[in-house]
């Protein structure tokens, strides 16, 4: 029996199973990627950067050969799969473009007489356990700042990635990476406990649930291990004033189904002021109605099945209860197997548990706020605090509402705008990290202090 395996959520089918590791192989791992950490560590940052670009090179390489993978392994519509991979070349890209700025030294301005420095030196080997929504760039965001600083990386993906779990271990190895500078590893959950507790591992970053994010965080502060957390989101997409209503509706429309209404930061959440909320209503849920979940291997797919059965059916529990608790479904609220029509629901109080929850698909909830105060104290009444989209055609408010805003992005009349250079991360339970962007060769880094008299 394995836990890895290849399971097509658009026909149930079993496509390929991959044997989990044995403890003699996850030890083996952890050794050669301790082994080449000295090796890469010490190599020049050019000659860091040039195999880092070959990894970009690579992914575009194998571009459709990846994209193909990603969409029998979680249901990602085909043009969305190949713009994944385009873009985990991009962020790989931008770290071999930004080697020698993340590795040089900073002076510091002294009060007394000599100098003094912050040189960043590498840690070592730090472990990655990485999600199934984004099987290329989510490894991109954790290994491009990692590796340009000079680490090693041993990579755990989700169990039901485990084509493009190997596909990406050929990336990486063939760019010229030495031997165990990214190892892939098919490992269980206690394996993996195993893996951040061992001493020659320096570090641990998850991208996942909450509940994925706080057993990995509880292992690793046993064993004083610094860790880097990206969880769920809940993010709001508050509408306070517009110009041109249908490109707002469709923006929405965009954010919500975007990944299948699989992304952490994907708006879920719309607050709308009340002079605007009956017609954005009207014509979000119709235009959401009018979308159909179909084969995500055709070009024009707009929205595929869910990532699984199971997920889909724990979708369906969640806006059963909300019904049931006296929500009123708008549209959707049905699934075929793992295909789930897009649901909008509205009349929804903090009573309701849908109200505190993440959905995680294409279901929106709809929400009136009375003003600007109303919809700013909405979009905080969660738990998350990952990102947040601001519609306003008031440049002050815009400024307002996100300062005022509890979230690690805010986004202002765009959606789907995220790129290298732009550090992605949230606050309060959506993790305690910074990844792309500079920021994220500030995680895991020895900024040592060197100062001469």
């Amino acid at each position: 029996m394995t836990d890895y395996a290849v399971i097509n959520p658009a026909t149930g089918e079993t496509v390929a199973t991959y044997d989990t590791f044995t403890d003699a192989q996850i030890d083996d791992a952890i050794a050669r990627a301790h082994a080449a950490a000295s090796v890469w560590g010490s190599t020049p940052v050019a000659e860091r950067a040039a195999v880092i670009r070959r990894i970009a090179e690579g992914h575009r390489a194998r571009r459709d050969e990846f994209a193909a993978i990603i969409v029998r392994e979680m249901g990602k519509p085909l043009a969305a799969a190949v713009g994944e991979v385009d873009f985990a070349a991009d962020i790989i890209e931008f770290y071999a473009d930004n080697a020698e700025k993340i590795n040089a030294d900073q002076p510091i301005d002294i009060l007394g007489e000599g100098t003094a420095v912050i040189r960043r030196a590498p840690l070592g080997v730090l472990f990655g356990i990485m999600p199934w929504n984004f099987p290329a760039y989510q490894v991109a965001r954790f290994t491009g700042p990692n590796l340009v600083l000079g680490n090693t990386i041993i990579l755990k993906h989700a169990p039901q990635c485990p084509e493009s779990a190997a596909l990406l271990e050929e990336i990486y190895r063939d760019a010229g990476l030495p031997d165990g500078g990214y190892v892939n590893v098919y490992a269980t959950n206690e394996q993996s406990a195993t893996i951040i507790a061992d001493p020659r591992v320096q570090g641990v970053s998850v991208t996942g649930s909450e509940r994925a994010g706080a057993a990995v965080a509880e292992v690793a502060g046993r064993n004083l291990k610094k860790v880097a957390l990206e969880l769920g989101g809940s993010d709001p997409f508050i509408l306070l004033s517009t110009d041109d209503l249908e490109a707002t509706v469709q923006a929405a429309v965009d954010a919500r189904l975007d990944n299948n209404g699989q992304s952490c930061n994907g708006a879920k959440r719309f607050i709308i002021a009340d002079e605007l909320y009956d017609a954005f209503v009207e014509k979000f849920t119709a235009s959401l109605a009018a979308v159909t979940a179909t084969d995500p291997t055709q070009e024009d797919t707009v929205l595929g099945p869910l990532s699984s059965l199971a997920a889909a059916e724990n979708l369906q529990k969640q806006i059963d209860t909300a019904v049931s608790q006296g929500a009123t479904l708008l549209t959707g609220g049905t699934r075929e197997g793992a295909f789930f029509a897009p649901t909008v629901l509205a009349d929804v109080t903090a009573d309701m548990d849908v109200y505190r929850e993440e959905l995680f698909g294409p279901a929106a909830v709809v929400y009136r706020a009375e003003g600007e105060d109303e919809a700013v104290a909405i979009a905080n009444d969660t738990s998350f605090g990952l990102g947040s989209y601001v519609f306003t055609t008031d440049a002050d408010q815009a400024e307002r509402v996100a300062n005022n805003i509890d979230a690690g992005m805010v986004y202002v009349n765009v959606v789907l705008a995220d790129s290298p250079e732009l550090p992605f991360g949230g606050v309060k339970r959506s993790g305690t990290s910074r990844e792309m962007g500079l920021l994220a060769a500030d995680e895991f880094v020895n900024k040592k202090l060197i100062r001469v008299a």
